[in-house]
């Protein structure tokens, strides 16, 4: 199974302010339907709220929480090892945030979706450093003249041990 984090990152590390976006991206909101579209997609409860209409279309949406809080249009899920047992048979799981989650993934996913935007961007949430002595870029596609951030999609998979 491939368990993935899929995100925007500034040039600082950072992901998100004010449990909200850095910035407006809509080639990144497009890449990211493409390419989580059909999946389960699982995410803290902050990140849920975030969200300007709910629970993604055309993904399976599972909500990580402590409590039993219910999530219209999704699965609850208490721990990464639920999430597993949950998610046992897909053939692949995408982490979309926030900042603990991506933190507490790291162990688990074998790939990096990044959406990196060549900008610093005030923010109180980052995303974990990457070790790349572990990671190996599988794909690239810079977009250097985009407006109003330049960006790149990178994949990042996991260097067999």
């Amino acid at each position: 199974m491939e368990i993935a984090s899929i995100v925007a990152v500034a040039r600082n590390i950072a992901i998100g302010r004010n449990n909200g976006l850095l910035c407006h991206l809509p080639e990144d909101l497009k890449h990211f339907k493409a390419v989580t579209s059909g999946h389960t997609v699982i995410m803290g409860r902050n990140t849920f709220f975030s969200l300007p209409k709910g629970a993604l279309p055309h993904r399976r949406n599972i909500v990580m929480s402590p409590d039993e809080e219910q999530f219209p249009g999704c699965e609850t899920a208490h721990s990464f090892a639920e999430v597993m047992t949950l998610c046992q048979g897909e053939d692949k799981i995408f982490f979309i945030g926030g900042a603990m989650i991506y933190r507490q993934a790291m162990e688990w996913v074998n790939s990096l979706y990044i959406t990196w935007i060549h900008h610093d961007f005030e923010a109180d949430a980052f995303f974990p450093e990457i070790d790349m002595s572990v990671w190996k870029e599988a794909e690239r596609e810079d977009h250097f003249e985009a407006e109003p951030y330049p960006y790149s999609f990178v994949h990042y998979v996991k260097k067999e041990a």
